[in-house]
């Protein structure tokens, strides 16, 4: 059985004109960034290593990643690790192995370019220094509470801290103090003043922003080096500069931010530690996509109350969850080039990405027979104890891919579906005689043209078992076949051979395109429907099936051996999609 691999590679056709190409190409045609040494354009991906990766970070990721591959650049993968309280290792390990499984790279000529903000720990705190010897920055002691309240809001001015006008020397002291570890958490923090009256900007970010808090906890990487850490207005920018970015490439939430971004830098590099030109701040419209959510708080809440199994569940749209589902690299990575990028703010339909997977399989998955909800049909004239060969494309569309062989029996499963014992108009399946009218005739695929004769019910009711007789010279392909015209033609698995295997059905996780909208209470939009686990009955050679190998079940979707339960000869399957979109109104 052919072993339909996936590698990640990028996308193979020409990447659509933005906004931001655009700025990379007036750059470049410029020399707005050349320096000896250093590639043309650097962009970074700068996760926090807090949680895990989602569909809307493999945007960010395409776009970074895909603006330094494009114009020969590099991208760097650095991890914010600015929060010990909420940052683990596993996150920082999840996060590295999903941004490989994308396809894409921070090694260049052998050189890693994998850093962590906690690297520059030492240099950030002498430019914070040098901000309070400059007069820029200031200790505050106000309590959280009225920190907050003081900043004012959109339509009210922030008042002065009253220890905004600390001495650059008392400011610096309980600065040194602060690393010290002499405070306790929130009894002090270090603030900027960008101008004498940033309290009263229209632009909340450049109120006086926060740059230091104290945080006696254990840092995954420093461990109890600090007790001080710099926040992340203050650490990205920095860590841009020390890294040479030359476009930092954001989501547009971080708009209000480019100020003292811009402002931060200019000002260090006039206290002699960055030279022009330094990084410029870009931003980009987030990825909106409907049917799921992605704040981190709520996907947390669903692994913790068990709505789902694990970050990896495949109706998660984590990056493991989606990997875990069936979606490829290449379909998520077409999916973020035929979305584009822009400024404007916009919803994306999740028929989108599923169109995108279902191109990116149609041409690589070998093709199945699998019957999902069985039903027992009995040939009752083929000779009991015998079988004849079929056979069928492994692709239709490749037949240098080969042929796959299965058995016809005289008991075999077909759909639930496939009998009806009063058949609705146009329905061309089997059906019972009815008074002197003979029960209908139909192909079973790559097999015999059979005629329904009867069926057995259970004591309930329940239709348990269809009858049929096969017509000998009309097996498909033979010269015989051609003689029969029957426009019924269904999938069918051999009773004796099958492979009974547990196959999981996902679908999305709401009900309702924007679940979370306005704030309000997701969890009444589940969808009680996005996952029923069958028993279902597949031909013997998908035995062979390997985990993270995909499918087209003929019929019914693409479908892929789960890469954590699937053991060799047994494999467990995800649906990964639908043949169609299923949730078109």
């Amino acid at each position: 059985m052919s072993n339909e691999k996936n590698p990640a590679a990028p996308a193979a056709n020409a990447p659509s004109p933005n906004f931001l190409r655009a700025i990379v190409e007036n750059d470049l045609a410029a020399g707005t960034h050349a320096r000896p040494g250093l590639p043309p354009v650097i962009t970074r991906f700068p996760p926090e290593p807090n949680g895990y990766l989602h569909i809307g970070h493999a945007k960010s990721i395409c776009v970074n990643f895909g603006l330094a591959r494009d114009y020969q650049g590099r991208c760097n993968l650095r991890f914010d690790d600015t929060n010990p309280a909420k940052e683990e290792q596993e996150y920082v390990d999840t996060i590295i192995d999903s941004v490989k499984w994308l396809g894409f790279s921070w090694e260049q000529s052998g050189e890693s370019h994998l850093y962590y903000a906690s690297d520059y720990f030492e240099r950030l705190y002498l430019m914070a220094e040098y901000l309070i010897t400059a007069g820029y920055a200031y200790v505050d002691s106000q309590s959280a509470d009225d920190i907050k309240k003081n900043r004012g809001n959109f339509g009210t001015p922030g008042v002065n801290s009253p220890f905004r006008d600390r001495t650059p020397d008392e400011s610096l002291a309980m600065f040194r103090d602060m690393k010290a570890g002499k405070y306790k958490d929130g009894e002090h923090i270090l603030r900027i003043k960008m101008a004498a009256d940033s309290m009263a900007s229209p632009n909340m970010t450049n109120r006086d922003a926060a740059i230091y808090r104290i945080r006696h906890a254990h840092h995954h990487r420093t461990g109890d080096t600090w007790c001080i850490y710099p926040m992340y207005d203050f650490t990205h920018p920095i860590s841009d500069a020390l890294e040479n970015i030359t476009h930092s490439v954001c989501t547009l939430e971080f708009q209000d931010h480019r100020p003292f971004y811009d402002w931060l830098l200019a000002t260090l590099a006039e206290g002699g530690f960055f030279t022009q030109p330094v990084p410029r701040q870009y931003e980009f419209a987030r990825l909106n996509l409907t049917y799921v959510v992605t704040s981190k708080r709520k996907l947390r809440e669903m692994v913790d109350e068990g709505i789902v199994t694990g970050w990896d569940d495949p109706r998660m749209p984590t990056i493991v969850g989606l990997r875990r589902r069936g979606y490829t690299p290449e379909a998520i990575q077409l999916f973020c080039e035929r979305i584009g990028v822009s400024k404007a703010d916009g919803w994306i339909d999740m028929s989108t990405l599923e169109g995108c997977l279902r191109d990116d399989l149609d041409p690589k998955a070998p093709r199945a027979t699998a019957v999902l909800r069985p039903l027992k049909l009995i040939i009752d004239n083929f000779p009991e104890g015998e079988s004849v060969e079929c056979s069928s494309p492994v692709h239709p569309h490749f037949p240098e891919r080969g042929v796959r062989t299965f058995p016809i029996t005289r008991e075999l499963w077909i759909e639930q579906d496939d009998f009806m014992e009063v058949p609705s108009k146009g329905y061309f399946r089997y059906f019972p005689p009815i008074g002197d009218t003979p029960g209908s005739r139909v192909r079973l695929r790559h097999g015999y043209v059979t005629e329904c004769t009867g069926y057995d019910k259970d004591a309930d009711g329940n239709v348990t078992a269809v009858h049929v007789k096969y017509f000998e010279d009309s097996k498909s392909g033979t010269e015989g076949s051609n003689t029969y015209k029957v426009k019924g033609n269904i999938h069918w698995v051999s009773a004796a051979t099958a492979l009974e295997a547990e196959v999981r059905l996902y679908d999305r996780l709401f009900t309702e395109p924007q679940p979370d909208a306005g704030g309000r209470d997701w969890k009444p939009f589940l969808n009680p429907n996005a996952l029923e686990v069958v028993t279902a009955y597949l031909e013997p050679g998908m035995s062979a099936a390997e985990a993270d190998q995909r499918f087209q079940f003929e019929r019914h979707g693409y479908f892929v051996a789960d890469r954590v339960d699937s053991t060799p000869g047994k494999p467990v399957f995800n649906r990964v999609t639908t043949l169609k979109d299923s949730w078109v109104k």
